[in-house]
């Protein structure tokens, strides 16, 4: 399990959201099989999704962030719970390409810089909010930042890592969300701007054994924080099988007949590893319920 911690300065003039989801990032790669760059890639957006979820009010409250950069791990998706439970999906969850650089994983050339980062939240209305924005890097902790900025016009700073193992496995993934809070005034800007000039990265105050809590102080040391509340968010798929029952309603007629003509359809979760057994004759059933 993950564990996430939110705080607001004492001050009121600004909020932190700070996650350690190495937890959540290997379970990921675990059930997607994914190469190391692509494990970054979608970790990092699997962070997102998390504190951007547990920013949200209604328990029924969810959020999906969809990144399509036109780079070759095509679509990367992230959907998260006002908890923090998330879970993701990328089209091409092996990709081998060069580092950086730098010498670290290119997320930027996996994920691509033409396209656009998608946020709809479902916040139970008639209509789901959406806002896209341009990609900015492809690195993703600029383009939720870029997303901010833009489409709900709060300044923030966002920062995202994930470090990979030799044996792909996550050895440590997180990230921290700061926002300053309405008439903030320039000293606020000014002190955050300081503070975040030479911070470590999120990975290296990890590894180092920071907790979120540990990690929010040193990123703000000019501020005195104050704990709003914490969680522990995990992996967390909400398949079922009557949702995938409602899923096959939406095909076609036609589709539904094609597939009946073999004695067992197998339907596969693109989020987890459940699979779904139907016969063709409850394939029939469900397109008899069409009619």
């Amino acid at each position: 399990m993950g564990r996430l911690e939110r705080f607001i300065s004492s001050d009121a003039t600004l909020s932190i959201m700070a996650v350690d989801s190495t937890d959540i990032v290997n379970r990921a790669a675990t059930i997607h099989a994914s190469s190391a760059v692509v494990s970054a890639a979608l970790g990092r957006l699997l962070t997102a999704a998390t504190l951007m979820g547990a920013a949200l009010k209604g328990k029924d409250d969810t959020i999906t962030l969809h990144l399509k950069g036109g780079g070759p791990v095509g679509s990367v998706i992230a959907v998260a719970d006002s908890k923090g439970n998330a879970r993701g999906y990328v089209t091409e969850p092996v990709v081998e390409i060069p580092l950086n650089d730098k010498g670290k994983l290119d997320v930027a050339a996996a994920v691509g810089t033409e396209g656009t980062l998608t946020v709809m939240k479902d916040l139970g209305l008639k209509e789901p909010y959406v806002g896209s924005v341009p990609i900015q890097t492809g690195e993703i902790a600029e383009d939720i930042t870029a997303y901010f900025a833009i489409s709900e016009q709060i300044p923030t700073v966002c920062a995202l890592g994930v470090l990979v193992g030799k044996n792909l496995r996550i050895k440590a993934a997180g990230g921290f969300i700061i926002q300053l809070l309405p008439f903030a005034p320039e000293e606020t800007i000014d002190a955050v701007e300081r503070c975040i000039q030479n911070i470590p990265s999120v990975t290296e105050m990890l590894s180092q054994g920071l907790t979120p809590e540990e990690m929010s102080k040193k990123v703000l040391p000019e501020f005195e924080l104050e704990l709003l509340d914490s969680s522990n968010p995990s992996y967390s798929c909400n398949c079922s099988r009557q949702r995938t029952e409602r899923v096959l309603l939406t095909l076609s007629a036609e589709e539904l007949d094609s597939m009946a003509e073999d004695e067992k359809i197998e339907v596969c979760c693109h989020f987890c590893p459940k699979r779904y057994v139907f016969t063709g004759d409850e394939i029939r059933q469900i397109a008899s319920d069409k009619e």
